[in-house]
């Protein structure tokens, strides 16, 4: 029986030895995951920076359609008196500018897809408005992303959510896109770099809560 004690004392280091490492792989593989959560998930920086590049592509097509629809309108763009969501004023774009409704969803959001077919105000969009521009002025702001409040804003303040928590949080705490009047999309950190004022008889409008 003496012979047989090592070979079980083996045995068991050896059982040992193969449990740590096991445990040891299953931590290495965690920690890979929350990297890569952190790098590639939905709220990573790398990721809604692909995402804001979808979203500038969505805002210069509803873009193109604010365009047909002023040169139906005598340059001027949707004026819905007394709207208040962004979805009510530019209901009138589809489906007559607008045929497609995804556009009007940011990738980057976990908003909702819009029923097919049906007007914007049986929906929630994605983005704010800025209601009461026309094409005759030089070009200004006339989309952005949700933003954290529909108030004028001087450089230096928050447009989008610096936390990542709503409002304004479109790109997560990423910041957001503006579309400007000349078809351009300008990108912006949740800081503003430049002022967004309200002049006489535009507001801004944010999608419905």
């Amino acid at each position: 029986m003496q012979p047989t004690r090592p070979r079980r004392r083996r045995l068991a280091t050896r059982f040992c030895a193969g449990g740590f490492s096991l445990i040891e792989l299953l931590i290495v593989l965690a920690i890979i995951l929350v990297l890569y959560a952190m790098y590639f998930g939905f709220g990573s920086r790398q990721n809604q920076k692909q995402q804001k590049k979808l979203c500038a592509t969505n805002l210069q097509k509803i873009g193109v359609a604010l365009q047909i629809y002023a040169n139906d309108n005598a340059d001027h763009y949707p004026l819905v008196p007394d709207a208040r969501t962004a979805e009510e004023a530019l209901a009138g774009l589809v489906p007559h500018y607008a045929a497609d409704t995804a556009i009007f969803i940011c990738p980057g959001s976990k908003d909702s897809p819009l029923p097919p077919g049906e007007p914007l105000t049986k929906g929630q969009i994605s983005y704010a408005y800025y209601m009461g521009r026309d094409r005759t002025k030089l070009p200004e702001v006339l989309l952005s992303d949700r933003q954290v409040n529909t108030l004028a804003k001087v450089a230096g303040q928050n447009a989008f959510s610096p936390t990542g928590k709503a409002p304004g949080n479109n790109h997560y705490k990423y910041g957001g896109n503006f579309l400007v009047g000349d078809g351009s999309v300008q990108g912006s950190p949740a800081v503003l770099a430049f002022p967004l004022p309200l002049v006489t008889n535009v507001v801004l409008l944010n999608p419905k809560p």
